[in-house]
This record gives C-alpha cells, sequence and structure tokens, in this order.
C-alpha cells in the first residue's frame, strides 16, 4: 500500500493534451478484461497495434488491460490469458473488474440495481454507492485491501506508470466526484487500478476512499474529448444500467465525440460470444473463450479499421 497523504489530483482537470488517437478500454469483469486482451491481439498479429494510441483511457476491467497493454506485447497478454489454469465455474472471484462483496453476482447487481433506482441523478447514484462501499469497508476484514492490492500488482507486468498517457477511472466514494487517474496524479499504478477495479467495498489510497470507476460510466468514452480519432472497446455491448436521461451510455458520449470533431469506431463483444458477459463476466472459467473470442473479431476487423485508425 502506497503511503503517501492527499493524492486527490484529477487529470481531467488539467488542459487536456490534444492528441490524435485514443483507445478507450471499457469494463466488463473477468471476461471483458479476456475479450479485451484478445481483441488487441487479433488487431496487433494483423498488423494493427492500437496500443500505440496517444491516450488510453481505462476503467474497471479496462483499467487492468489498460496497465497490462502499456507494459506487455497483446501477444505476450493473449498467450498468458490462454495458458492459464482450468478453472471451475465455481472458483473464487477476482479478475480485471474487481472484487465483489460477499456473496453472489446477482446479490451484487440487486443491491447495486436498488441504488441506481433509488438516485434522483448519476451525482446522486456515485454518492449513494459510494456510501454503500465505505459501509462494506467497514464491516470487511481488515486484510481485505492488502489482499486486493498484491492480487492486482501480480496481474500487471509493470507496477511503474507508462510514459505514454493513461488516464484510470475512479469515483471518490465521500463526494461521488468522478476522477482520472494518470503519473502526474501521486498515486502508484498499483493503487489506481485496484481503485478503478474495486467493484464492492471502497479502496483507500493515502487519505483518500474511491470505488469503481465504472459507477461513472462503462467506457468514460467522453475522456477522450479532443482527440481526432478515438477507439472504444466495450466488453458490454455499451450497454448501461443507468437511465438513458442521465446520458452515461456510451451511445451518448460517443455523439458527443462525434460532434465535437472526432471520428468514432466501437467494437463490441459479436452476437456468438454475448453469453460470455453481463451476468457471466465473473466466471474465470469463461475467460480463454472470451480471449479467443475478441482475438478471432481483432483479426477480422483489423482490415476495415487500419485507414481510419493510421
Amino acid at each position: 500500500m502506497s503511503d503517501q497523504g492527499q493524492p486527490q489530483i484529477d487529470a481531467t482537470r488539467r488542459a487536456p493534451a490534444a492528441g490524435e488517437r485514443a483507445l478507450v478500454l471499457g469494463g466488463g469483469g473477468a471476461t471483458g478484461n479476456a475479450w479485451l486482451i484478445g481483441v488487441v491481439a487479433g488487431l496487433f498479429d494483423a498488423g494493427l497495434d492500437v496500443t500505440e494510441a496517444d491516450l488510453i483511457i481505462g476503467t474497471s476491467a479496462g483499467s487492468t488491460a489498460a496497465a497490462q497493454l502499456t507494459s506487455a506485447t497483446p501477444t505476450e497478454l493473449l498467450a498468458a490469458t490462454l495458458a492459464a489454469a482450468p478453472l471451475p465455474p465455481t472458483a473464487p472471484v477476482g479478475s480485471g473488474r474487481g472484487r465483489l462483496p460477499t456473496g453472489s453476482v446477482a446479490d451484487h447487481l440487486e443491491r447495486t440495481g436498488a441504488i441506481i433506482a433509488a438516485a434522483a441523478d448519476a451525482a446522486d447514484m456515485r454518492r449513494r454507492m459510494g456510501a454503500a462501499a465505505l459501509e462494506l469497508d467497514a464491516a470487511s476484514d481488515g486484510s481485505r485491501q492488502t489482499k486486493w492490492r498484491d492480487t492486482v500488482a501480480a496481474r500487471l507486468p509493470s507496477r511503474h506508470w507508462p510514459e505514454q498517457a493513461l488516464l484510470i477511472t475512479v469515483v471518490d466514494a465521500h463526494t461521488g466526484e468522478p476522477v482520472a487517474l494518470d503519473r502526474h496524479s501521486g498515486v502508484d499504478l498499483v493503487d489506481a487500478v485496484a481503485a478503478s477495479t474495486s467493484g464492492g467495498p471502497a479502496y483507500r489510497i493515502g487519505e483518500q476512499w474511491y470505488i469503481d470507476g465504472g459507477y461513472r460510466s462503462v467506457e468514460n468514452a467522453d475522456l477522450a474529448a479532443g482527440y481526432g480519432r478515438v477507439l472504444v472497446l466495450s466488453p458490454l455491448g455499451g450497454r448501461s444500467r443507468h437511465p438513458r436521461e442521465w446520458g452515461t451510455q456510451l451511445a451518448a458520449q460517443v455523439d458527443d465525440l462525434r460532434a465535437g470533431g472526432s471520428r468514432v469506431e466501437t467494437i463490441v463483444p459479436d452476437s456468438d460470444s454475448e453469453h460470455l458477459f453481463g451476468a457471466s463476466a465473473m466466471d474465470l472459467s469463461l475467460r480463454p473463450p472470451a480471449a479467443r473470442a475478441g482475438y478471432d473479431q481483432g483479426r477480422a476487423l483489423a482490415g476495415q479499421l487500419t485507414e481510419f485508425w493510421r
């Protein structure tokens, strides 16, 4: 655990360094993380390296993938995902998206769904989610955070921020305010990813507490505003449990980006692999098929994306 005092520096509050290409990696659990790696590896093996983006934005499972893809080749990461020891469907929860509270994924979805339904707007929902996450942390074993940090650290090829621009999205658990962390934020990369993937209890960095970046938006693609070309990978297919009027859905963010002059392309799981995500997202035994499905999609899409990206 890092011992910084007040690492509350939000990358979104600095003037953005406008660039040409941004890669957005959305949330989606264990299978989502594997699919993201598969897609990028498929594109890479077909001759299109999207990891050379001027900016990479990672949310929840996408934050793990972003940290991995900036410190190892897509081919290496895919091989490691496919070579992992087979796990039964009942294996303990853990993956790109983070640790869930005690109980099943269905219980977690029911609890968070009730919070969403009771909220007046997106800001109110984030504050309520933060309060609930703080309560979960207070009721948990004091060793939980250290164990989670160690788990996240073991997944990252490097524990250091890359020189490349990388944003990791989180939400302040006390205020509900969205925060984007980068290498200038005074936060260790491991802590940033651990906070962004904290699907249940809040995660502490110094004196600050954070919750999963996906509570703001599953993709947070709007943070790529000002970039000429934006490629969005969304394991959950752009779906959101938030009311449409909140404007947090991927479609609304894509519309805003295009209105601002960005060219935007999105990749979502195809119909043959949709069952690997959503309610099945935390099933570790489904990571290899999710990675293979992503890889096949990436290879198939590389040709039509080459002109857009280059």
